[in-house]
This record gives C-alpha cells, sequence and structure tokens, in this order.
C-alpha cells in the first residue's frame, strides 16, 4: 500500500497528464461526432465514405488502414453501406479473393454535404490554439506513434 502510494506521487505528473490527455480527447470526439451524427451515419460509415473519398477505391484491408475509427464491424458497416447504395463491392480483377470498395455517385454527394460542416467543426475545435500551438501538438503526438 505505501509502495503504491509513493508510485503514484513519484508519477504524479505522467498519471495526470494522461487523465488531461484522455479528457481533452472525449471532449475532442464529443464535439467532432456531433456533426456526423446528425448525418445520421455512424462515425465507421463516416470514416469509410470519407476515405473513400479523399483516397478512392480500396480493398478492406486499406479501407481498415485509413479509416481512424477502430471498426473490428467493417463488414457489418461495408454491408449496410452497400444497401444503402453509398458504395459498391467489385470483384479485384488482379485477385478473386478479394474486393475493391468504391463509392457511388449517392455516396459521394452525402459524404459532400457532410465535409464542410465537419471541417468547420474540426476548424472550430482547434481554433482555441494558436498556429504554433497546433504545430507543437502535432510534434508531441507524434512522438507517441511507434509505442
Amino acid at each position: 500500500m505505501e509502495n503504491i502510494k509513493k508510485l503514484i506521487e513519484e508519477n504524479y505528473l505522467e498519471l495526470s497528464t494522461l487523465i488531461v490527455f484522455t479528457r481533452a480527447e472525449h471532449a475532442i470526439h464529443k464535439k467532432e461526432f456531433e456533426i456526423i451524427k446528425k448525418s445520421g451515419l455512424t462515425v465507421a460509415q463516416f470514416g469509410v465514405l470519407e476515405a473513400l473519398y479523399n483516397k478512392g477505391d480500396l480493398k478492406i484491408y486499406e479501407l481498415i488502414e485509413k479509416i481512424l475509427t477502430t471498426s473490428g464491424n467493417i463488414t457489418i458497416v461495408i454491408k449496410n453501406l452497400e444497401k444503402d447504395g453509398l458504395i459498391r463491392k467489385n470483384q479485384d480483377p488482379n485477385d478473386k479473393r478479394s474486393c475493391i470498395i468504391s463509392l457511388t455517385e449517392k455516396g459521394k454527394n452525402v459524404i459532400e454535404s457532410i465535409l464542410p460542416e465537419h471541417i468547420n467543426n474540426i476548424k472550430s475545435i482547434f481554433d482555441i490554439l494558436t498556429k504554433e500551438e497546433k504545430a507543437t501538438l502535432k510534434v508531441i503526438l507524434k512522438k507517441f506513434k511507434n509505442l
């Protein structure tokens, strides 16, 4: 018990930094997800549409690498987007075991209707920081990339 208290005291800055970081992350995502949810899409669906819009046609494994949300149910997300006519799956001509996912015209229209408000929302989230602070924050956070 005494050892744990001492360990907490010795590592107070690290522990409190994690708490502040986690609370900030939750606040950022809560505000970010407001626009996505308002659109009627899930965060994972938005991630798929946004990735296809910005990166072009992708295989499922490439989509998983690109989307920022953690989605263990990517197959269901893709199935629902396909059912809604927002994406289509085509067999990869170079690999019959693989599918290529494409944005449909309807999907393109949906993501283009959401992105301006989404981007403005992200801008408003980070407007509390100066340009220099944003740049510094990026440098600091990149240090965690290879943990």
